[in-house]
């Protein structure tokens, strides 16, 4: 069973988007797949009760209620954490994962979370031993803006606990398309190309690295 945690501490990075979004395209491409509501808001939740009954089956787990379990035949697991997740919530749950994708939108307040949000991730002895598969993402970006600029200098430059540097995949554009999917319990992947191209390109780098050995712990 392969485990995807979309995960970041500060609100507001789009982490139910892009969470919603992997599990429709694992979907759409013929996986069994769960997604796990972290989060007591349950904005993944609201999002599966949307979705159209002739779609891809998703199966809805409820993650914030105790004694809740995926499905056994259950192939991939997209979790959706909630804001604020620090110390032993954080551990627990990164224990539970083989793959963090992390979504940073481009402000200065969200880098500077960001920054300490990672230098938490890193001290996780957890993630220090098994080397958890870490990657970020820019999310809700602007093409050509001056802080979208400053998101991607940062993203890139960043290392892992063992020095190597840490993945970053793609910028995702502020897109109309994902607000329109949200509202019918749909993927992007889930419309007609020619209305998503532009969306769909930025996903690739992400989907292809997800797809990738690369992207899951040796051990």
């Amino acid at each position: 069973m392969r485990t995807i945690l979309v995960l970041n501490a500060k609100g507001g990075s789009g982490k139910t988007t892009v969470a919603t979004n992997l599990a429709g395209y694992f979907a759409c491409a013929g996986a069994k797949v769960a997604l796990v509501d972290l989060d007591p808001q349950a904005s993944s939740m609201d999002w599966l009760s949307a979705r159209p009954a002739d779609r891809p089956r998703i199966a809805a787990v409820e993650g914030f209620r105790k004694g809740v379990r995926v499905p056994r035949s259950t192939e991939i697991v997209v979790m959706d954490a909630p804001s604020r997740t620090h110390d032993d919530r954080l551990a627990t749950l990164v224990r539970r994962t083989q793959t963090i994708i992390l979504p940073v939108v481009p402000s200065p307040i969200d880098i500077r979370a960001a920054q300490r949000f990672l230098q938490e991730l890193r001290e996780l002895r957890h993630v220090i031993k098994t080397d958890v598969k870490l990657a970020t993402i820019g999310n809700r970006v602007r093409e050509g803006a001056f802080i979208t600029n400053n998101l991607e200098d940062y993203l890139f430059g960043l290392t892992l606990p063992s020095g190597r540097k840490l993945p970053f995949l793609t910028l995702l554009r502020s897109s109309a398309n994902y607000i329109h999917a949200a509202e019918r319990g749909l993927s992007i992947f889930e419309f007609a190309p020619i209305a998503t191209a532009a969306d769909r390109e930025y996903w690739q780098p992400l989907t292809r690295w997800l797809q990738n050995k690369r992207s899951v712990p040796e051990n």
